[in-house]
């Protein structure tokens, strides 16, 4: 299986993961949930949150999904990406699920909004103690 196939995959099948953004030049990181289309992710997240001005700073950021939790040799994602801030009703509805009911009222929600991060650059990592490996992007 190719680096860009087991990425797609590990995409499709993980949807938790760790998101760091820089505060005040030092790295701050916490778990999001991610939707994709092909290699680009969504996160939603309130417009009020620190990751929000953090972005608005300095718009990379650095992500690690697809570990599981079953051992050492777990493969996963890195992604370096850059984020942008996207208030588009249609990728809302597409990301909304229940578990967000705690913090909003609804896809409609004014203080939702979807985080887009495209990728710059994704490294399958821990692939059965393999060196890392670049997915084409």
């Amino acid at each position: 299986m190719s680096a860009k196939e087991t990425a797609l995959k590990i995409l499709d099948s993980s949807n938790v993961g760790t998101m760091a953004t820089v505060y005040k030049v030092k790295p701050h990181s916490r778990y999001m949930t991610f939707f994709h289309e092909d290699f680009t992710l969504y996160t939603a997240t309130s417009n009020d949150t620190d990751k929000v001005k953090e972005l608005e700073r300095n718009p990379y950021t650095h992500i690690l999904i697809g570990y599981d939790g079953d051992g050492v040799g777990d493969t996963y994602l890195e992604i370096l990406g850059k984020a942008t801030v996207s208030d588009d009703e249609s990728m809302k509805e597409k990301v909304w699920n229940d578990k967000l009911e705690g913090w909003f009222d609804g896809p409609n929600d004014p203080k939702l909004i979807i985080l887009k991060i495209e990728p710059e650059s994704m490294r399958v990592m821990n692939k059965k103690g393999q060196p890392s490996q670049e997915v084409t992007l």
